[in-house]
Parts: C-alpha cells; structure tokens; sequence
C-alpha cells in the first residue's frame, strides 16, 4: 500500500520553494532520510521522510513551491500499511536559520522574475547574486552535488566572460546603484571563501530591514552595581543544579516590564502602514553566538517566568543553537529582541531592527565608571544600553523614556521583583 508523504508543519512559512530533490523513484528510504531540500529567506530545511519503504513516484520538481499538506511523493511503506502520520508538531531541521535578526518577515518588493528556475538548479540566493551581475544563470555549469549552481560557479564564469561589470551608475531594485564588481585577482592573490549557510540567508533578511526601517539608535547607561552582585549570588547557587544565571537573564525580565509600560516598543507596523499592531504577548528573542553566525532563538511568553526559568531557558536555546539543533518554531514569534556583545566587548552599537519588530536592544561589555552622587564620585558598574528603533512607530522622547525605565529597573532591584 502506498503511503502519501506531505510537507509537514514548517512554521509561518508558505510558498517555499523546493530547490533540491534527494531521491528518485525505486530508492529505498529509512524513517527520517531526507527527502528534498526547502530554502524560504529565512532558513534551508530538509523534508525527513515519516517512514521506511521504496520511492514509488515523485509529485514535485524541483522549483516547485510548497506548503504544509503538499504532497510530494509516495512511498510504498515497510510492512505493505502506511505507517502512523507525524505529530502536527514535528518540523523539519533548520539546517541555517537566520541570525539575529528574523523571525517574521516583513513585505518586501516583488522579486524579479526568473524564468529559468525549472532549468538551472540554485537557491534564491544565488540566482540573486547572478541576476545583480546580470548573468543568465541558464548558461552556468553548476558543481554543486546533483550539479546546483554555487555562488563560486557564477564568480568563476564572470572570471571568463568577457562581458562587462554592469557600472557603477546602473540602477537596481530600490533605485540604488549597486557595488561595482572587481576582479580582485589583477592586484595579488586572492581565494573564495565560502560563507556559512546562515550569512547567506540571514544577509538579505538584514538588507531588506535596513531598506524598509528608519533606524534611529538611542544610547544610553544603567547602573547594575547592585544587580550584579545579587546575579553573582544566584548564579554560584545555580552552579550547582547545573546552569548558570546571566545578565541577560535580568535584561530579559526588565525589558518585559519595560514593553508592558511602554506598548509601541511590542508592536508592529500593520501592513495599511497607518495603525499599529498591538501585542498582548511578550516573545523575547537573543542573539546566540555560534560556529556558523548569528541565530536567534525565542523565549515564549517571558512575561509569565522567573528569573530562574528564563535562565534555564537560555540556556538550553543558546546549547540547541550551537548544536544546530534548532526548529523553526524555536525562533518564530518574536515581538522584541535582545543582541548582547557583553562577553565580546565594545562600548556600543547600532543592531538593526528585526522587522517587522520595532526595536532591538543591544548589550556591551559592562564597565567601572566615577559616577556623581550629589556629594563625590563613586565607583558604579554602569552597563552600555543601545535600542535601535523604527522611527515610524516610535519617536525620540519615547525612546528615551523606555530607557529611563528600563535604567530604572536594572538599577533597583525591588521594583524588578515587582
């Protein structure tokens, strides 16, 4: 008895295309092979096979877009019975999820349209990168397994062309004149380095954010001498139950008292542009540093947990992101984020806005300063605040006040606890 194998739940995503197939018909498969390939703008995800038998007939081909329930193939199952369908929960591996940045996305332009898809094999991101060199990728030889086109095939093929870089006053896309290509190998040696998977897709997340969103930067600087010997007490206790208490931790509890009092920081533009999207749950996102990039994964409703849970939670994410161990809904649903370079240092910075969030607080390396207490210069360990945000849903004077309270959370404990 043949068994339909459909796309299961894959997050808020629709219409993604399929840009790699990995089997063909008569192949035996095993539970959880991989079946084909899906790249959105946010992620590459494989599509695991929900049981063992033999390929009988591919529905889709490559290029194809699909949704959760699309069939794509069927497979005549071990034992001659279908076996049980998976759990609306399960999801496919996120194999690059995007950075710091993402979650939802926001409306962006209509792509160009590349009549080629069905002919040549390459992600998104590499027919973009073709079509901003205007090469007809149909006439690139691709390398890649299954012969997809790499980014390196299409800089090889410019290398031995002898058509000209488009110029530098060419207008693209938004009517902004794109960076001149160079060959870079008249001047010295020179080697392509492959980006990591994430760059790649998280790159033209962050372009078109900072296209659509008028980012303005408030700085400013919270004291958290206190807090931070109260969080070096919890966290010598969490040692021992085996996790660790962070400055994040409190950042995340303030900040959701901070986005109660001052509700456009949780907000999003609504797509009429002339209201705002109010929110009544508060998702915060982080920035977690991995071997491959930046990955952003999500802390669900952190207005109804503790300090102790929230730092349980970081925890784990932060070890899934590294392992790569990520899901689509681990990173999905984020109404404010956090990036923090404490650990890295600096003393500020500008973190662009994940659209269609409104706002984005960055983190430096706290520091030791003389600080004015009406009578001498104390001693304070003062910590770098920078919030990026959308000027369209907020504005200066309100920037400023949801630092002065989030300063004013950090800096006094009791009303933290509150």
């Amino acid at each position: 008895m043949s068994y339909e194998v459909k796309i299961p739940d894959i997050g808020d995503f629709t219409e993604v295309p399929i840009v790699s197939i990995l089997v063909s018909p008569g192949d035996t498969i095993s539970e959880e092979d991989p079946l084909m390939e899906l790249e959105s703008d946010k992620a590459t995800m494989e599509v695991p096979s929900p049981v063992s038998g033999k390929v009988i007939e591919i529905k889709v081909t490559e290029g194809t877009t699909v949704s959760e329930g699309s069939l794509v193939l069927l497979v005549e199952a071990e034992g001659g019975a279908p076996a049980p369908k998976p759990d609306a929960g399960d999801t496919p591996a996120a194999a690059a999820p995007a950075p710091a940045l993402p979650v939802d996305t926001a409306p962006a332009p209509a792509p160009a349209v590349d009549t080629g898809f069905g002919k040549a094999h390459a992600s998104p991101s590499v027919r973009a990168f073709a079509r901003q060199l205007e090469i007809d990728i149909a006439k690139i030889n691709g390398t890649g397994r299954k012969g997809r086109i790499l980014r390196e095939d299409i800089t090889a093929y410019l290398k031995t062309t002898t058509a000209p870089a488009p110029a530098a006053a060419t207008q693209s896309g938004m009517g902004i004149p794109p960076i001149p290509v160079v060959d870079f190998s008249k001047f010295g040696p020179v080697e392509d380095v492959e980006m990591p998977r994430i760059k790649k897709i998280s790159g033209p997340a962050l372009h078109r954010s900072w296209l659509n969103v008028p980012h303005v930067t408030h700085q400013d600087e919270a004291d958290i001498t206190e807090l931070d010997k109260y969080r070096k007490e919890m966290d010598t206790m969490a040692k021992e139950d085996g996790y660790r208490v962070t400055l994040l931790s409190f950042v995340i509890k303030a900040s959701v008292s901070a986005l109660k009092e001052h509700w456009e920081f949780n907000s999003s533009i609504h797509p009429d542009g002339d209201k705002l999207i109010k929110k009544d749950f508060y998702n915060i996102g982080f920035a977690a540093d991995t071997p491959n990039g930046l990955m952003v994964p999500v802390i669900k409703d952190a207005d109804r947990k503790g300090l102790v849970d929230i730092s349980k939670e970081l925890m784990e994410l932060s070890a899934k992101a590294r392992a790569g161990e990520l899901k689509g809904p681990d990173m999905q649903g984020a109404t404010f984020t956090i990036s923090s370079l404490g650990g890295i240092g600096g003393t500020s910075f500008t973190p662009i806005v994940n659209a269609p969030e409104v706002a984005i607080l960055g983190l430096t390396r706290s520091k030791m300063a003389p600080v004015w207490n009406g009578e001498e210069f104390t001693p304070r360990l003062m910590q770098p605040l920078s919030l990026s945000y959308d000027h369209r849903a907020v504005d200066f004077s309100l920037a400023a006040r949801f630092c002065v309270t989030l300063k004013t959370l950090l800096g006094d404990m009791r009303k933290l606890m509150w």
